[in-house]
């Protein structure tokens, strides 16, 4: 997959990735980069997209961060 031209937010789609979301491709949208959807089982609901050109990156990418973070498998 093609890296964002975004530092930031690029380092938010790896930590995603790290945290065993799957980058989906964006379809037909112009303005969708990727979609992030998560990995865990019975979190069908859990998905960002991630803008090509956000209004403003940084507080985009701490968006994608923070829908990381806050999501934890059940028990944890």
């Amino acid at each position: 997959m093609k890296k964002h031209p975004n530092k930031d937010i690029c380092a938010a789609i790896e930590l995603a990735v790290q945290r065993g979301w799957q980058v989906v491709e964006p379809g037909k949208s112009a303005h969708c980069f990727c979609k992030l959807r998560c990995g865990i089982a019975g979190h069908t609901e859990h998905s960002i997209s991630v803008w090509s050109t956000p209004r403003n990156p940084v507080n985009h990418a701490k968006r994608i961060q923070k829908i990381v973070q806050d999501c934890t498998p059940a028990g944890e």
